[in-house]
């Protein structure tokens, strides 16, 4: 059944709102927000749009009815859209992958509130704080204040009346100190409040108001000669002092920001969120978002942004981010630093995004490896500007002595590792003297003809060792097969680890610590590792069967034939005439056992 596409489009405003996408079944398959409805709408029936994402094709095709929902902005929209994602959850629609439920620290709305961790929000009028990404991050700052005030931890109804009648005892927690006995009235609501103020202004990373207001209480003790009370005010403003050394990472003159930073692979991406209040970080997480339709780390990222800023309730009026984001909202400033104390906390978040990235994939590719390889492969085929994945790939090294016993080496790698029963040398057969440039020339044309005249497959890519020279030779023999276009060939410089492409004046350069690097760097020193060896047993080769032509009767033809037959010259020299015979005449018997027996 086709969708009729244009008389859907005739209601649809020109209003920013949410859409919704249903297939033949009703169900809904894709929620997306828009500035403008009608133009975001029409877009996916675009041809020339849709046509190059495969999957926002297949996702059109699916389409048969649209709903769509007008709000007054597009922040309004932007909200709505990561509400709606999270309760329908449509299969279209980027995953957020966080199905944990994150502790909160909670301060209770009651006379004396207590503070206490949950993991459930009830709407009874408490105050929320967090959430917290870890456990461990939240007891460690419950730990905090239950060292630094004494609060009350018992459930009993603590109202003005029940403390009056005497209906209860002061417990063990009193008198360890924990608690100032407030069921007992041995602390009025007014000292008890205070407490709950300041831990409110801690939590909130407002810790230098709290350490001023005890830095004054301090004094006035100690000028009142009340030493027991200054003592434990210094003990509390020493712990608190600690605290925030740890936690404070920039100028306390950045009030309340939030940062994010994203960091994207081809089907998954990384978002990490930092709150910083005067200076100090006071929640950070990071999140998987699992891709859908190719989308671009912008819609990622404002997608991750409304879905923080919604679970950890931030006012704040200023966002750092890496790029500049396109939402358009009077009462928010989007800030893409260059310097300063603010470029030092989007660094940091980028920091922490790129571990988790890198822990999570690393879990990832132990459980499949195969994830690893197509991972390995897509970055190599983007680095390098491939056309099609590098799934085969094939290296040449050339070895020579002093322009003598030239030979070519070849290596395979298959998915990124290598395949060593492919491994190939050549014998330099039109070559004289030590001509780097044609010993290439000649091994690229003898490998790739044989592979067309087998029928092989070809690779995806051939490395060249060697600079512009040896590239120009290797082209030479691709261009003669009529291959040139069928794959991609580079040159690899040793100096500088310099990529040459055929025909650019510049060459490439990988970052050092890239993976793509690492991988061609292990097909260099492979097929140099392969070809050395097969180069020094040639060579050896010679040199003994130079000292066999020194025997009388012994040429070039008979002394390969003894060394095929016995190995080396030692067991040339233990073998008996009757074995000798078996490889060459009588009289050259008697002339290689007489040369030993002298010599």
């Amino acid at each position: 059944m086709l969708f009729d596409y244009k008389a859907a489009l005739k209601n649809i405003p020109h209003r920013p709102g949410v859409y919704q996408y249903y297939d033949d079944a009703n169900e809904l398959i894709y929620i997306g927000k828009a500035k403008d409805l009608k133009n975001r709408v029409s877009s996916y029936f675009n041809k020339d749009n849709y046509k190059v994402n495969a999957k926002t094709r297949v996702l059109v095709s699916k389409i048969r009815n649209i709903t769509f929902t007008i709000v007054d902005s597009e922040v309004d929209a932007w909200l709505l859209e990561n509400s709606l994602i999270k309760k329908h959850q449509p299969r279209y629609n980027v995953m957020l992958k966080d199905d944990k439920t994150y502790p909160w620290i909670v301060i209770k709305n009651e006379k004396f509130p207590r503070i206490q961790w949950t993991r459930r929000i009830v709407k009874d009028g408490s105050k929320y704080l967090g959430p917290y990404p870890s456990v461990g991050m939240m007891h460690s700052i419950l730990g905090l204040i239950k060292e630094t005030y004494q609060l009350r931890t018992c459930s009993l109804p603590l109202t003005q009346p029940n403390i009056v009648a005497g209906k209860f005892r002061v417990c063990l927690e009193y008198q360890i100190g924990n608690c100032k006995g407030p069921c007992e009235g041995l602390q009025n609501e007014a000292d008890y409040n205070q407490s709950i103020d300041e831990i409110k202004d801690i939590l909130n990373g407002k810790i230098s108001g709290v350490l001023r207001n005890l830095k004054e209480q301090i004094l006035e003790a100690s000028s009142q000669l009340n030493f027991e009370l200054a003592h434990r005010l210094q003990k509390k403003y020493e712990l608190l002092e600690k605290y925030q050394s740890k936690s404070t990472v920039v100028n306390s003159s950045i009030t309340e920001v939030d940062v994010f930073s994203i960091a994207s692979e081809e089907k998954i991406a990384f978002v990490n969120y930092l709150k910083v209040m005067h200076g100090t970080i006071i929640q950070t997480q990071t999140i998987e978002m699992k891709k859908k339709l190719d989308e671009t780390d912008e819609e990622l990222l404002s997608l991750a942004i409304s879905e923080f800023r919604s679970r950890y309730q931030s006012k704040s009026k200023e966002i750092v981010v890496p790029f500049e984001i396109d939402i358009d909202d009077d009462k928010l400033t989007f800030t893409v630093p260059k310097q300063g104390e603010k470029k030092k906390l989007l660094d940091l978040s980028m920091k922490n995004v790129l571990f988790f990235k890198k822990d999570k994939i690393e879990q990832y590719e132990k459980l499949n490896p195969d994830l690893r390889t197509e991972r390995l492969l897509t970055q190599m085929q983007k680095d390098l500007r491939l056309k099609e994945l590098p799934k085969h790939i094939e290296c040449f090294d050339n070895s020579n002595f002093q322009g003598k016993y030239p030979v070519s080496a070849i290596v395979v790698f298959k998915d990124a590792k290598p395949s060593k029963k492919d491994y190939r040398h050549f014998n330099v057969k039109t070559v004289e003297g030590p001509n780097d440039f044609a010993t290439m020339e000649e091994a690229v044309f003898r490998r790739y003809k044989r592979l067309l005249e087998e029928g092989e497959s070809l690779p995806q890519l051939v490395i060249i060792d060697g600079g512009k020279g040896q590239l120009s030779s290797a082209v030479k023999s691709l261009k003669a097969l009529g291959i040139m276009d069928k794959l991609a060939v580079i040159g690899i410089a040793k100096r500088l680890e310099e990529l040459y492409y055929p025909g650019d004046q510049y060459p490439l350069y990988l970052d050092k610590k890239s993976e793509t690097l690492r991988i061609i760097q292990h097909l260099r020193d492979e097929a140099h590792r392969f070809g050395i060896t097969f180069h020094r047993k040639k060579r050896d080769q010679g040199t003994l069967q130079t000292e066999l032509e020194l025997i009388d009767g012994i040429g070039k033809t008979s002394a390969e034939k003894l060394l095929k037959r016995f190995k080396s010259v030692k067991k040339i020299k233990e073998a008996q005439e009757q074995e000798l015979l078996e490889v060459v005449n009588l009289k050259q018997a008697k002339a290689i056992l007489d040369f030993f027996a002298k010599n």
